[in-house]
């Protein structure tokens, strides 16, 4: 067998290779959005200032963040027929899918569609913002058979999306995880959505063609959907007293730990250190600390016997659960802070554009003369 020329080194996965360049976050040194350290977002700014920043390239100044909000309240709403089409859905449809539909929908009635522009991009970036939070909670409460909850200028954009889900004003206390959590999910680099929306938008299809197809690759459960699975796994754990001897077995069977490991980060995430205070502090409010003893003696034994830790998924799975927010739900809350990841992405692939066009290495037969079909 010959030795593959460097043009021919396969890494699977892509794992290590370097698919492109990017001015909006790095993972080096500590993961940071533009420069700013993700943890210091979390302490001294907003959800709303960090899709700000995302988009726009630096934090708003007071005046900015005004008319950004502004903005996306003058665009927090969906066409009739698509609110119709929510309400018509299964009722056991898989949110993330109806999150998939709704996009593509949406992209009939964008008077930008076809116009790939900087400015144009920015303005759809902005409407999605502002109208995927309207279908999650539009289908959801429909599944409940209730009508849809308007959402309110004054609250901020975590506030509005609890207070459209159930109708009742979350406390501080809840709005301010939660808004964490967008802040920890909005962007990520080269994952495997975000490079999704880039090879989709490098053909010079539209942004929301990028988006759905975004949306497709997030509910994967190796990429999005792990943090669906987080609950899963603590209540099969059976609790504190039964957790170190299920994943002790869980580890002997060979079984997949949902919320551990990362590609990238091989000592630990820091976005799920950040996550997890605010998840022991809901679970505290609600009750529910002895999940938390669980997933600690989970944690443990993993980082002994496997030197595997906690991605992000691990806490914010147990944080929704805490705050009563039903698992469907989580993965779409992903898409309505990632989407302004993948926004500015698909913006700056735009930028300097040069379609995404990989090689594959040959593992087929040699050549082969083709005979007719009567002599096969």
């Amino acid at each position: 067998m010959t030795t593959p020329t460097p043009s021919e080194i396969y890494s699977p996965g892509l794992e290590g290779v370097i698919a492109g360049e990017t001015e909006i976050s790095t993972i080096t040194g500590g993961l940071r959005y533009r420069g700013y350290p993700v943890v210091e977002l979390c302490e001294r700014s907003t959800f709303d200032e960090v899709a700000y920043l995302l988009l726009h390239g630096d934090l708003p100044t007071s005046a900015q963040l005004t008319s950004f909000n502004q903005r996306l309240a003058a665009a927090q709403k969906l066409p009739p027929v698509l609110s119709e089409v929510l309400t018509k859905l299964p009722r056991d449809a898989v949110p993330m899918d109806v999150l998939r539909t709704g996009v593509s929908i949406l992209a009939h009635y964008d008077p930008d569609l076809n116009d790939s522009s900087k400015p144009a991009n920015l303005q759809k970036a902005e409407r999605l913002l502002a109208q995927i939070p309207l279908i999650i909670a539009e289908y959801y409460r429909a599944t409940k058979g209730q009508a849809p909850v308007a959402p309110k200028p004054e609250l901020s954009f975590a506030g509005n999306m609890l207070y459209m889900l159930n109708g009742k004003q979350p406390s501080k206390e809840d709005a301010k995880a939660f808004d964490v959590s967008l802040i920890l999910y909005a962007e990520h680099e080269f994952n495997a959505s975000t490079f999704t929306a880039r090879v989709v938008c490098s053909t010079e299809s539209d942004l929301h063609a990028s988006i759905t197809a975004a949306i497709g690759a997030l509910k994967g459960r190796l990429h999005g959907g792990a943090n669906e699975k987080v609950m899963d796994l603590l209540l099969a754990s059976g609790g504190p007293d039964k957790a170190e001897k299920w994943i002790r077995d869980a580890l002997a069977r060979k079984e997949k730990i949902m919320g551990f490991g990362h590609r990238v980060y091989k000592t630990g995430d820091v976005r799920a250190r950040v996550l997890k205070e605010y998840a022991k502090q809901a679970a505290q409010r609600a009750g529910t600390t002895q999940w938390e003893v669980a997933a600690e003696i989970i944690e443990k034994v993993l980082e002994t016997e496997k030197n595997l830790f906690p991605n992000l998924d691990w806490p914010a799975g147990r944080l929704y659960h805490a705050m009563g927010l039903e698992v469907p739900l989580y993965t779409p809350f992903f898409v309505a802070s990632r989407i302004t990841g993948w926004s500015a992405h698909v913006i700056e692939q735009l930028e300097h554009n040069r379609i995404i066009r990989p090689r594959s290495r040959y593992t087929g037969p040699d050549e082969k003369p083709v005979k007719p079909i009567g002599q096969r």
